[in-house]
């Protein structure tokens, strides 16, 4: 707990929300405040101190540090906070600006249709076979072949996996997952009362015979799973790997959840598994990491054994999809836009991954790969905390490694940054810049291990 105030500390310093000068409450004063122990707040305002977030004068309080220095003693250039606001390398989205046109575009025909009436009612199912087919479009882009039947459209990814989770698992059961996996899954889960497992990774990603162990020993209902450019790890699962993970699902009747929303970034990808093992792959995807993240558009591709299952929970949780903006989306794939938009999201996130090499290669050794993401190591003797409070010191958010994992006990020393939410390119090199200079410090003492 005192570590998450310390995190939280970082973020506004780094955001403005605290000025430097800014005076904190003393610390049994903040310790009421968030209804924790005085202990829990002491030992923040201590750790904030080491990472020279904070000072402390005797007789004053505690106060945020400036971050002025000497002249004396100025920091190296890639060490200087950037002067136009924090460079943001920790929202793993699309880059912005490719599809304002296409959708004013779309957005006008719709208001000039004489059919927008009936997008502005209530829908049913029957009434979005049409939707439906542009899903249908949209996954045959990502490799996958489906019955209209079996498209489900949802609000986005991760709506689809709420829908999914809500339809298939009841309190009680254990649902898998990567040992470093999205999130928000972790989330949803703990507020369906689900259970959670980790399934041991390597190199290669998702570790088969982890997988058998868990089915053997523990009878799991699903295993969420992301095989294309794992987030947060990048990993793309082999096709041998693939097809051994659909063999030990249909062998111990578990169902399988693949999110394959960055699947329109990687080029050259295996087929989904949901093509190897279309009978126990609940298939998700979505058009917000390659096409426009507000639209909240996603489809999802079932086993027609339960596909009016998935249907129903779409029904509880949102009563339908929103016809207007499902209408976009329909338009934006059958006109081809959808398509040569991703396309555009390819090629920049392939110029931005060389851009990293050049500037961490020599520094970090960050894996070639495609997407928007890259999965950093940190030398030995960094924590990924103090790494990354330090970043943010300097005006640079990144996400640590341990926000990812299920078990805290499996979090590695490492980072991720994401380099397409910052559209100026000079910005997200000044950004990388920093990082490499901070991964060529000697760690403080706070960092080590005690």
């Amino acid at each position: 707990m005192y570590l998450r105030i310390v995190e939280v500390m970082a973020e506004d310093i780094a955001t403005g929300r605290l000025p430097a000068g800014t005076r904190l409450p003393p610390y049994r004063e903040l310790a009421y405040q968030l209804d924790v122990s005085p202990n829990t707040t002491s030992r923040a305002y201590a750790e904030a101190v080491k990472r020279a977030l904070l000072k402390g004068e005797v007789g004053r309080g505690t106060y945020v540090r400036s971050n002025d220095v000497d002249p004396g003693q100025a920091e190296p250039e890639t060490l200087r906070r950037p002067e136009s606001g924090p460079i943001d390398l920790s929202r793993n989205l699309p880059m912005p600006g490719f599809s304002e046109q296409h959708i004013r575009r779309v957005m006008s025909e719709i208001a000039n249709d004489t059919g927008l009436r009936s997008l502005l009612d209530y829908q049913t199912d029957a009434d979005l076979v049409h939707h439906r087919a542009a899903g249908q479009t949209w996954l045959e882009s990502c490799g996958l072949t489906s019955d209209l039947d079996c498209i489900v459209p949802v609000v986005g990814g991760q709506h689809g996996i709420l829908s999914i989770l809500m339809a298939l698992l009841k309190p009680g059961d254990l649902l898998l997952a990567e040992t470093l996996t999205y999130t928000p899954v972790l989330a949803i889960a703990a507020r369906l009362e689900l259970q959670t497992g980790a399934v041991a990774m390597d190199e290669e990603g998702v570790v088969p015979e982890a997988f058998e162990t868990w089915c053997r020993e523990a009878n799991p209902k699903a295993f969420y799973l992301t095989p294309t450019l794992q987030a947060p790890t990048t990993i793309t699962l082999s096709e041998t790997r693939r097809t051994r993970i659909a063999e030990i699902a249909a062998r111990h009747g578990v169902i399988l959840i693949e999110d394959d929303v960055f699947g329109p970034l990687k080029a050259d990808k295996p087929a989904p598994l949901a093509q190897i093992a279309p009978e126990t792959t609940i298939y998700v995807t979505s058009l917000s990491k390659s096409v426009a993240p507000g639209l909240r558009v996603g489809f999802l591709k079932a086993p027609a054994k339960l596909a009016a299952a998935l249907h129903q929970s779409v029904n509880l949780s949102v009563w339908m999809t929103p016809p207007l903006t499902l209408e976009v989306a329909g338009r934006l794939i059958e006109s081809g836009a959808a398509a040569e938009m991703a396309g555009q999201q390819q090629r920049v996130a392939r110029h931005r991954q060389q851009l990293v090499q050049r500037v961490l290669r020599a520094i970090a050794f960050p894996k070639p790969t495609d997407g928007f993401h890259v999965w950093l190591s940190l030398p030995e003797g960094w924590r990924a905390d103090v790494f990354t409070a330090e970043c943010a010191r300097l005006g640079v958010r990144v996400s640590e490694g341990r926000s990812f994992a299920i078990n805290a006990g499996d979090a590695p020393e490492a980072i991720r940054l994401c380099v397409s939410h910052e559209a100026n390119e000079e910005r997200l090199q000044r950004g990388l810049a920093i990082v490499s200079g901070v991964l060529q410090q000697k760690p403080s003492g706070s960092s080590m291990v005690i």
